[in-house]
Order: structure tokens, then sequence, then C-alpha cells
């Protein structure tokens, strides 16, 4: 009787450890899972940011977007064709 118990007693600490493993897995499969759905969610923010970014710089190298900030907060203006030298190469 008494190693019937043995062996019940260790089959049943065997059962109970891997009921908590279970547990423990699942527990951190959720975890992790929620996670994963932040940090997507935090992705798909930031290809939108440099999606938004490369359009705006897009913008502000356009030619005609400096030259307008050139006239309206430098005063600059397009110099006349006559004061215009055209350099060639040799």
């Amino acid at each position: 009787m008494n190693a019937r118990l043995i062996v019940l007693l260790i089959a049943l600490s065997a059962v109970i450890s891997s009921a908590l493993g279970v547990v423990y897995t699942r527990h951190e499969s959720r975890r992790a899972s929620v996670e994963l759905g932040l940090l997507e969610d935090q992705r798909d923010e930031h290809i939108a940011e440099w999606s938004r970014l490369q359009l705006e710089q897009a913008w502000l190298a356009d030619a005609s977007h400096v030259e307008s900030k050139a006239r309206e907060h430098l005063g600059m203006e397009a110099p006349e064709k006559a004061v215009i030298l055209v350099v060639k190469k040799p």
C-alpha cells in the first residue's frame, strides 16, 4: 500500500506540474499576442508617418516651392536673361 501511495503522489505531482506548465504557457502566449498586436499598430503608425514624410520631402524639394520661399522669405528674384552668363566646357 505504501508503494502505491508513493506512485499515486508522484503521478499527482506530475499532473499538477503539467497543468501549471500549460497555464503558464497559455498566459505567456496571450501576453506575447497582445504585445505583437501593439507592435503591429506601432509599425503601421511608422509606415504612415514615413509616407507623410516622403510626401513632405517631395513637396519641399519641388522647384516651384523652393522658388516661392526664396521670393517670400529672402526677397530673391530670378536674374534677367541679359545678366545670365553661360559657361561652356572647352
